[in-house]
């Protein structure tokens, strides 16, 4: 996968943790609706400026953005997630927030 698509995944992902809407997100970073979904479609690349910005809006460090778990096999993923999924079932409000991010990535 490019990296345009996976670091606008990431910034899906974070977005939705964060509960901001595209247009929520957009406003903040003082650019267009339509130039935020391009990022995080993966179809156009931000600016250093907005990366700053995007760092700053979602409170992540760089090493959250671009950290991305590609060293691992599927099954090694797998497991690791269901346990972290099973870690929530006492947590209603993260396992919500973990059900939104990962059916919004699914949907991609």
């Amino acid at each position: 996968m490019e990296i345009k698509k996976l670091l606008g995944r990431k910034i899906k992902q974070y977005r939705i943790l964060r509960g901001l809407s595209q247009e929520k997100l957009a406003e903040l970073l003082n650019i267009s609706q339509r130039t935020l979904s391009g990022i995080e479609c993966g179809n156009n690349f931000l600016t250093s400026q907005t990366m700053d910005k995007i760092l700053e809006v979602l409170k992540i460090s760089p090493d959250e953005l671009f950290y991305v778990e590609y060293l691992k096999n599927s099954k090694e993923m797998m497991k690791e997630l269901i346990q972290d999924i099973k870690s929530l079932e006492n947590n209603e409000e993260k396992l919500k927030i973990a059900y939104k991010v990962l059916k919004a990535i699914i949907k991609d």
